[in-house]
This record gives structure tokens, C-alpha cells and sequence, in this order.
């Protein structure tokens, strides 16, 4: 497949790749991840005003700069590679197209000045990875909303000022119509909510979360009442192509380390990556990182066009990645040998994330069975 930059995406990979390597470093991003608040707040301040990557990809009239899919294609790769932990993804690829879908302005404007960090509560106990099997439910009372239900793995809660919550105004459950779109200012919340956070085996933070009679006001409702899924279903398939491109940067991150190991590292007198047998290794996982980042380009180039279109290219990217991600980070740590597993080296910090994002927006599994459905006669 070719597939060129203009100057312009050139301009900003090259750019947002020499502010990382300069002043994103491993040590800093874990020690914040394991002993402190999860993530470096300056870091994000710097993404959006020095670098101004928060609102690359959200509309002009919010603040942004109005790009597309490509871009978020760019920015997410160029954060894989250095395994940044910020929330890239959740804020401005989720979050940000539910809210520009849904006209909210005011807060859009906030994260692409870095004062908002916006994390989506969809995923249910019950339900699964199914963001439609929705149990919370949102009812009127008089000019408020109530909510009672319970949200599990909401990955950036802990971080988050603002929380979008699915809950069903209508309809029966696993319903499409019927689910409603609100948001909540988490420092503002004075009683029925409740929030367990922990940390996750990829250095991330989310949270469980729990509803007991949480009053919102009338404005909470984001868009139509009862008509959230069309976007919800959009805004999981681009977060879907947001990770496997940032997959891809890790993947290309973790296969260079390990060629310069086997370049290194001395067996029988000879540097390991002599043997033919780990050589072959090695291209079988360069193949691999070349397969998941055409399937990337697919499903980018397929964000915008109809529902089921977009649907089969990016669970046909999600599918390669999911391949892709479990071999080479395998092989990698393989070929380590024990160092692999260890803290001090990044390959098993790269292992753990590419093991997560097999999980994120859909299961290699699923997206299989998506991409069957779709294609079938």
C-alpha cells in the first residue's frame, strides 16, 4: 500500500518525535505511573501549548486545528513508541469526537487547552466489552436526572475532571435506541458517586465506578436523549484505530531494541543475532509490524466512510494487531531472555502495554467475529 505525509504530518511526527525523545523518559513516565498521581500533568500542559497535539484533531471552531484521522494516526504511533501514558486516546479521540457530536463546545474548548481531562465510563460487569448491553439507568426527576448503576474498568477515571457516562433513558436492555450520553464534573459531584481506583498491569489508572441517586442537572444530557449509540458505536471504532496505531509505535519501538540486542549480546563468541535461526526470527516479527501497520492504513483511511464499512476495516485492523502485538512482543521478551520481564529494561514495559491493547475497545476475538459478520453472504 503507499501511503505518504504531506509536509504538513511530516511536520508534526518529526516534531512530536523530538519533544519525546528529549523530554519523555522512561524513568519519569513509571515513577509517575507506579509511586505517584499516574501521569506528569506538566507533560500534558506541554502537549497542548507547546506542541498544541490535543486539539491537532478537533474542529477549528473549539480551538483546534481541524485534522483527521491521519493525524490522530501520527500522534498516536509517535505516543506508542515512546509509551506515553497521558490520555491521548480516551480525551481527544474518544471523548472529543462524543462531544464535538454532540455540540459540546465549552468543554471541547477545555481540552484542547489541556484544563480538561475527559475519561468514557461505558464498559458494565454484565456486559462485558458490549457498550450497547447497557444496565445504568437515567430517569427524570422533575429538571434533574437521576442515575443508579455501576461502571467497571474506566480507564483514566482517577485522572479525569470530567466523566461521560452511558446510562438508558428508554428502551430495553442491549437496545440501540434508548441510550443516553451524560457528563459529570468529578470535583463537583457531592454525594451518589463513588469511585475505586487501582492500577493496571500496563502502568495505567482506571477506576470502578458506582451510581446511588446521582442528581445531575438538566444540562448534563449531551445531544439527543435516547440517540447516543451512532456516536458511541463511532467513537469506539476510532478509538479502536487509535490504539492500533499506537500499537504499531510500539511494536516498531520494541523490534529496533531487540535487533540491537542480538547485535550485542555474545553467545559461543559470536553476537546472537549471527544464528540464522534468531535472524529468521526477527523478520518473521518485522513482517508482522509491516502486516499491522498496512491494516492500520486501512482502517484510517475507512474512519469516515459508512457505518459498516468503517466497522469491517477497523476490526480487520484490531484483528492483524492483535496477532501482531501478542508475537512480537513475545518473541521480544524471548529473545531477551530474563531481562525481558525485568523493570529496568523497557522491553517489558513494551510487552505489558502490547498485552493490554489486545483488551482495549474490543478483544482480538471479537473483532474477529465482527469482521465475520460483516463479510458474510
Amino acid at each position: 500500500m503507499d501511503f505518504n505525509l504531506t509536509k504538513e504530518q511530516e511536520l508534526l511526527r518529526d516534531g512530536l518525535g523530538k519533544f519525546l525523545s528529549s523530554r519523555y523518559t522512561l524513568e519519569s513516565s513509571r515513577a509517575a505511573a507506579k509511586t505517584g498521581i499516574g501521569w506528569q500533568p506538566e507533560i500534558w500542559r506541554a502537549f497542548a501549548e507547546e506542541l498544541g497535539i490535543l486539539g491537532a484533531t478537533l474542529p477549528e471552531d473549539a480551538g483546534g486545528t481541524g485534522g483527521g484521522p491521519v493525524e490522530t494516526m501520527v500522534i498516536a504511533e509517535a505516543l506508542g513508541h515512546a509509551l506515553v501514558v497521558e490520555p491521548f486516546v480516551d480525551t481527544v479521540v474518544v471523548a472529543g469526537g462524543l462531544l464535538h457530536r454532540a455540540g459540546a463546545r465549552n468543554l471541547l474548548e477545555q481540552v484542547v487547552a489541556g484544563a480538561a481531562v475527559v475519561a468514557l465510563a461505558a464498559t458494565e460487569a454484565t456486559s462485558g466489552e458490549n457498550w450497547r448491553d447497557v444496565a445504568t439507568t437515567a430517569r427524570r426527576d422533575g429538571d434533574q436526572w437521576v442515575l443508579n448503576g455501576a461502571k467497571v474498568m474506566v480507564l483514566n477515571a482517577p485522572l479525569a475532571t470530567h466523566l461521560l457516562i452511558t446510562a438508558r433513558t428508554s428502551g430495553d436492555r442491549a437496545d440501540a435506541d434508548g441510550i443516553s450520553l451524560f457528563v459529570i464534573q468529578t470535583d463537583q459531584v457531592a454525594s451518589g458517586f463513588a469511585a475505586h481506583g487501582y492500577r493496571t498491569v500496563d502502568d495505567r489508572r482506571a477506576a470502578d465506578l458506582d451510581f446511588t441517586d446521582l442528581r445531575l442537572p438538566a444540562d448534563a444530557l449531551l445531544g439527543a436523549e435516547g440517540q447516543a449509540w451512532a456516536s458511541l458505536e463511532r467513537a469506539r471504532d476510532e478509538g479502536a484505530a487509535a490504539v492500533c496505531a499506537e500499537a504499531v509505535g510500539g511494536m516498531r519501538k520494541v523490534l529496533a531494541d531487540t535487533v540491537e540486542y542480538c547485535k550485542q549480546r555474545q553467545q559461543f563468541g559470536q553476537p546472537i543475532g549471527r544464528f540464522q535461526a534468531l535472524q529468521h526470527r526477527m523478520v518473521d516479527m518485522h513482517m508482522e509490524v509491516e502486516q499491522a501497520a498496512a491494516a492500520v492504513y486501512l482502517a484510517v483511511l475507512n474512519l469516515e466512510s459508512a457505518p459498516a464499512i468503517r466497522a469491517k476495516a477497523v476490526s480487520a485492523a484490531k484483528a492483524t494487531i492483535g496477532r501482531a502485538a501478542r508475537f512480537v512482543g513475545q518473541n521480544a521478551v524471548q529473545l531477551h531472555g530474563g531481562m525481558g520481564m525485568t523493570e529496568e529494561l523497557a522491553i517489558g514495559h513494551y510487552f505489558k502495554r502490547l498485552t493490554a491493547v489486545q483488551y482495549e475497545f474490543g478483544t482480538t476475538d471479537s473483532h474477529v467475529s465482527r469482521y465475520a459478520e460483516l463479510t458474510r453472504p
